[in-house]
């Protein structure tokens, strides 16, 4: 379980009319929501969308250049986005798209063909924690964005990157920590004091460079634990010691970006570029630990939308279809197509599928089939890739396009 101000859920119980059950709403707070596992608990939400999909509530411009999604929390909306001086932190009203404030965290700029901010801000209690393309880490009050500290990755502590798409990361918190991967000699992963910014640990026995996967947190045989993906291993870490427990040799190309999963002890991860998938099962003897891989084959190769664990199985694009995978063999389930290469995430029965082409599809997806409940064509298109993943915070669908954010209502009335 990731920690209470990490994790930080905005529960709610809103009656349904005509309905005696409840609907339960929840905040996203950071990156592929409260777990950092693509889905929600929220329930209450349509299970069919109407012709045309579902009522557009507010749009918000004003959110710069660049592809980061957005993180819901406490009645804010804050993103980051490239404006004409600088890579911005920006945070704007839940219910009506008022902006609040604006901070400056760094340059603007980045790669030639895909220039912008990429990461999703993590909101922690009164904390919003951004991490830009050019590497700066910030800490900034959620109410105010206020500046209270802020770290470079690269001019610091001698980040490296895989390639050059420039930092991706969305930052984890865990209790006192900020947990980030600068990348390099120095070490992959870092923690820093979340409250000052001040070093705790780095993994100087796990020297990647850096991808563009974010952490997670995970209990393996009883041990809490840090995972983390580069475009050359996969690790588990001591949350206390930044000691490796494991770790397992996995070659990517390019770009490695999805976020791993977890089933009990296997780790399952998922890179494009022809790369494909990979499980290993993680085993401990007395204080050993290692890590032996179980399959690795194309069955789902994941650029960037990332795949959702359901059960023991997992669901997610590979390519231009829609795929479902057995998580322990590796076997492929079924292959189906709907709108296309995208981005993942799960909500109350549901899969919301995001096109990099614009359209948005509902799905019911389960180990025997997948049927669309309705999908919409993303209006007011930037023209480039849809990358931002699709987020599902309050009965609300938000869906960001570069300079603009849609918000839709998605709960059943």
């Amino acid at each position: 379980m990731i920690a209470k101000a990490h994790s930080r859920k905005s529960l709610s119980l809103l009656l349904l009319i005509g309905l005696t059950g409840a609907a339960v709403a929840e905040d996203w707070p950071q990156w592929r929501g409260p777990n950092r596992d693509g889905g929600s608990t929220e329930t209450g939400l349509l299970k069919q969308w109407p012709e045309g999909g579902p009522k557009l509530v507010w749009k918000a411009d004003g959110l710069g250049a660049g592809y980061s999604s957005v993180a819901v929390a406490d009645g804010r909306i804050i993103t980051l986005g490239d404006l004409d001086d600088g890579s911005y932190a920006i945070a704007i009203q839940e219910s009506n798209a008022k902006p609040l404030w604006k901070t400056r965290i760094g340059g603007a700029g980045g790669h030639r063909k895909y220039p912008g901010t990429r990461s999703t801000p993590t909101i922690a209690g009164k904390q919003v924690f951004i991490l830009n393309q050019f590497s700066d880490l910030v800490c900034l009050d959620a109410a105010t964005g206020k500046k209270i500290w802020s770290r470079n990755l690269v001019d610091e502590f001698g980040g490296k990157m895989m390639s050059g798409w420039k930092y991706s990361e969305s930052p984890l918190v865990d209790g006192d920590k900020v947990l980030c991967t600068p990348g390099g000699s120095d070490g992959t992963v870092l923690a820093l004091n979340r409250n000052t910014g001040k070093k705790i640990w780095r993994t100087t026995d796990w020297t990647d460079t850096a991808g563009y996967s974010s952490i997670i947190i995970k209990t393996i045989h009883g041990k809490r634990q840090y995972i983390q993906l580069t475009g050359a291993s996969v690790a588990g870490i001591d949350p206390d010691s930044g000691d490796i427990l494991w770790r397992a040799a996995r070659q990517g190309k390019t770009a490695v970006i999805s976020t791993p999963v977890v089933e009990e002890n296997i780790v399952f991860v998922t890179s494009g570029y022809g790369v494909g998938c990979n499980a290993f099962g993680i085993h401990k003897q007395g204080a050993k630990w290692t890590a032996k891989e179980i399959y690795a084959n194309l069955n789902i190769a994941n650029h960037h939308g990332g795949v959702v664990k359901r059960g023991n199985h997992v669901f997610g694009s590979s390519g231009a279809t829609f795929r479902c995978l057995d998580i322990e063999t590796g076997e492929l389930a079924y292959n189906e197509r709907s709108v296309g290469k995208g981005a993942t995430v799960y909500a109350d029965g549901h899969f919301y599928l995001r096109s990099e082409k614009g359209p948005v599809a509902l799905i019911v997806a389960t180990p025997k089939g997948l049927t669309e409940a309705g999908r919409f064509q993303q209006p007011n298109r930037s023209g480039k890739q849809t990358w931002p993943h699709p987020v599902v915070a309050n009965g609300k669908l938000y869906l960001r396009d570069q300079d603009i954010l849609l918000c839709y209502d998605i709960a059943a009335k």
